[in-house]
C-alpha cells in the first residue's frame, strides 16, 4: 500500500505536470486565436452593421467593461473552488460567445454581446494564468513566459485565419461558429489534463485583503507594459505611414515585427529569466524598450522605426508573465486574487493606451505622443526591483 501511495505521488509530482503545462498551453493558444479572429473581422461587422468609428468604439468599451468587471470576480471565485473548473468553464463560455458578435443586428446588441465576449475574456485571462502559475510551481523555474509566447502565437495563428476567411468571402456569421466549434473542442480535450482543484484553491486564506505595497507595484509594471502594447497595436502603424509617409504595406510591418519580436522571445524568454532573475529581465527589457523606441523617434526613418518597435516587443516580451508570476507569491494573499488584481491593473492600461495617445497627438505631435511609450520603459525599469519576493526566489533556486 505505501509502495503504491509513493508511485502515485511521484506521477503527480512528475507526470502530470508535465501534461498539464501542454493543457495549459493549449488553453493559452485558444485564448489568442479567438480574439485574433474576432479582431479579424471587426471591418466586415462595422460595414454590416454601418456604424461609424465613434459607435463601432462604443460598442468596443461593452468588452472592456466586460472583462474589467469580471476579473476581480474570477479570481474570487477561482480562490474557493480552484482554477481548473473555472478555467474549462470559461474557456468554453469564450469560444461559445464569439458568434454573438455577427449575430448581433443592431448597436446595442453588439455592445451587449461585446460585454459577454469580455466579461468570459477577463475570466479566462484570470483562471488560465493562475493554473499557469500552479503549474510552474511544479516545475521549480520559469515557464509563465512560454504561455504567453504561446499566446501570442495563438493571435497571429488566428489574425491570419480570419484574413483567410475574410479574403474568401465566408460571412463572419460561419467563420465564427466553425471557430468557436473547434477550439471549443480543443478546450474539452485538452482540460481533462489541468491541474486539479486541489492544487490551487485556498479556502484557508482571506478571499478578499487589501492589496500589498508589492502588488500595487507589479500593477504598476503591467499597466505601464500594456499601455505600450496598446499604443504599439493602434498607433505604429499610422506612425510609419502618416507622418514618416511610408506605403501602406511597410507600414503594417510595423506591428508584424513588433507583435513577431515579442511573440519569439516570450517563446524562449524562460531561461533568460532563469538565467538572469526576474529583476534584471526587467530592467533590461524596460532599457531596450525605452532606448531602442527613443532612437527611432529622433531619427524618424521608417527602418530606424520598425528596428524600434521590434525593440519594444523584445523589452516587453517577458515583462507581463514576471508580473503575474511574482503576483502568485504574494504573501497573506490567495494566488488567484493577486492575479486577477495585477491582470486589472494590465487591461486599464492597455484600454488607456491608444486613446492616451491619441489625444496627446492632438496636442502636440504623435512622434511627441509616442515618447509616452519612452517615459513608461523607463519607469519599468526603475520599478525592476519591485517584482521580486523572498517566496518567487525560493520557487526558482532548484533550476535543474
Amino acid at each position: 500500500m505505501s509502495n503504491s501511495k509513493r508511485l502515485t505521488d511521484k506521477q503527480v509530482q512528475i507526470t502530470v505536470p508535465r501534461y498539464a503545462r501542454l493543457a495549459v498551453a493549449a488553453m493559452f493558444f485558444v485564448q489568442g486565436s479567438v480574439f485574433a479572429n474576432w479582431v479579424a473581422r471587426i471591418p466586415t461587422i462595422q460595414n454590416k452593421l454601418g456604424l461609424s468609428n465613434g459607435a463601432l468604439g462604443v460598442a468596443l468599451l461593452g468588452m472592456s467593461i466586460g472583462a474589467v468587471v469580471f476579473m476581480p470576480i474570477t479570481g474570487g471565485v477561482i480562490a474557493r473552488v480552484g482554477s481548473r473548473p473555472i478555467t474549462k468553464i470559461a474557456a468554453i463560455a469564450y469560444c461559445m460567445a464569439l458568434p454573438l458578435q455577427a449575430l448581433a443586428p443592431n448597436l446595442v446588441l453588439l455592445t451587449v454581446a461585446l460585454a459577454v465576449f469580455g466579461a468570459f475574456n477577463g475570466a479566462m485571462l484570470v483562471a488560465m494564468n493562475t493554473q499557469g502559475f500552479a503549474v510552474e510551481q511544479r516545475y521549480h523555474r520559469p515557464i509563465m513566459s512560454s504561455f504567453h509566447g504561446i499566446l501570442s502565437s495563438g493571435c497571429m495563428v488566428g489574425a491570419i485565419s480570419g484574413g483567410v476567411m475574410a479574403s474568401l468571402g465566408v460571412t463572419p456569421v460561419v467563420h465564427f461558429i466553425f471557430t468557436a466549434l473547434f477550439l471549443g473542442m480543443v478546450v474539452v480535450f485538452a482540460s481533462h489534463w489541468l491541474l486539479p482543484s486541489s492544487f490551487d484553491s485556498a479556502t484557508q486564506k482571506p478571499m478578499f485583503v487589501l492589496p500589498t505595497r508589492s502588488l500595487i507595484f507589479l500593477g504598476v509594471v503591467a499597466f505601464c507594459v500594456l499601455l505600450g502594447e496598446g499604443a504599439m497595436a493602434d498607433w505604429s502603424a499610422i506612425y510609419l505611414q502618416k507622418v514618416l509617409k511610408t506605403e501602406p504595406g511597410i507600414a503594417a510591418a510595423g506591428y508584424a515585427v513588433f507583435s513577431l519580436a515579442m511573440a519569439v522571445c516570450r517563446l524562449t524568454g524562460d531561461r533568460l529569466i532563469q538565467y538572469l532573475g526576474s529583476v534584471w529581465m526587467i530592467r533590461l527589457g524596460g532599457i531596450i524598450a525605452a532606448v531602442g523606441l527613443g532612437i527611432s523617434l529622433v531619427t524618424a526613418q521608417p527602418i530606424v522605426a520598425i528596428i524600434g518597435f521590434a525593440c519594444v516587443g523584445v523589452g516587453f516580451s517577458s515583462i507581463v508573465p514576471i508580473t503575474f508570476s511574482a503576483a502568485g507569491h504574494t504573501p497573506g494573499m490567495t494566488p488567484s486574487l493577486a492575479i486577477a488584481a495585477v491582470t486589472t491593473a494590465g487591461y486599464f492600461g492597455f484600454l488607456l493606451g491608444p486613446p492616451l495617445i491619441g489625444f496627446t497627438a492632438d496636442l502636440l505631435t504623435l512622434r511627441a505622443a509616442l515618447g509616452i511609450v519612452v517615459i513608461l520603459s523607463v519607469i519599468i525599469a526603475v520599478l525592476a526591483p519591485k517584482v521580486s519576493s523572498p517566496n518567487s526566489k525560493r520557487v526558482f533556486i532548484n533550476k535543474k
